[in-house]
């Protein structure tokens, strides 16, 4: 494993002397940082093409996703799969994601729960993963053992793995099928990778989940027409994407999609 000041994303800041700075130069100075990161995706998407496109085939089978991670990296995991039924209409176990320590380290870090090797695939287990399924890896120091081992097993099980890092030639993308290496460098404040290594992986979530997504029919056009109907701005943008598909007035278009609960049946159920 590489040691830990040979990674890019410990690397010392292009910014010193933070705390003589004032709040704009602050904000300056992330925002210059931040403006590399698109950049640094930008270079990786046939990874992220090579990964999405092996997951669509296995979904399609009836598999699912998993994301595996720890502190940040695991959050950001289980925000992007919790978003995924609102959004798309899918059932919360098509996407999920685990987080190292459980439940509880969404909003309290669970000490040491990262180092543990072998309590990811335990994770897993409880799912019942199969070779349909599918797991990705989030570490942005590309080394978290959790993450390491999760794979290392899911490999051993022929699940297809995965995986999103932020530096180059990890232990994490040596064990992942697909591995995606968004190498964004050194952090605004030295070593902190819930900035630009966290922006980099949320980026790349957005892109992996909703391309697979409009692979699987979730999106018609460009609108969300299985999305859940789940607060009153919802229900105003679903009648609204009803109206203008079926030319229909607006207590109508209303009338339809709360009667059967999606944009996409109340178009298909509709008769003049």
């Amino acid at each position: 494993m590489a040691d830990l000041l040979e990674l890019s994303t410990e690397s010392s800041s292009n910014h010193d002397n933070l705390e003589n700075k004032s709040v704009m130069e602050l904000l300056q100075g992330m925002n210059q940082e931040d403006r590399s990161v698109p950049v640094a995706v930008d270079k990786v998407l046939p990874q992220i093409e090579a990964l999405v496109q092996e997951i669509v085939k296995r979904m399609k089978n009836g598999g699912r996703l998993f994301y595996i991670g720890a502190g940040t990296s695991g959050r950001l995991g289980v925000v992007d799969a919790s978003e995924c039924p609102p959004t798309f209409g899918v059932s919360h176990d098509l996407v999920v994601g685990i987080i190292a320590g459980g439940d509880s380290a969404i909003r309290k870090a669970v000490e040491f729960a990262e180092d543990d090797v072998e309590q990811a695939w335990k994770d897993l287990e409880a799912y019942q993963v199969n070779s349909n399924d599918s797991v990705i890896g989030i570490a942005a120091s590309g080394r978290t053992p959790y993450v390491i081992g999760g794979l290392q097993k899911a490999n051993e099980s022929g699940v297809l793995t995965g995986c999103v890092v932020c530096n180059a030639g990890s232990g994490v993308a040596a064990v992942a099928n697909y591995p995606v290496e968004v190498v964004v460098g050194p952090e605004f404040i030295t070593g902190s990778t819930r900035l630009k290594s966290g922006t980099a992986q949320k980026l790349v979530l957005n892109m992996i989940s909703t391309a697979v997504m409009i692979q699987l029919g979730k999106v018609k056009g460009n609108k969300m027409v299985d999305m859940q109907l789940s607060n009153d701005k919802l229900v105003e943008r679903g009648t609204r994407m009803v109206m203008n598909e079926i030319n229909i007035d607006f207590d109508l278009a209303k009338k339809l999609l709360l009667e059967h609960g999606s944009v996409r049946k109340a178009v298909e159920n509709y008769k003049e």
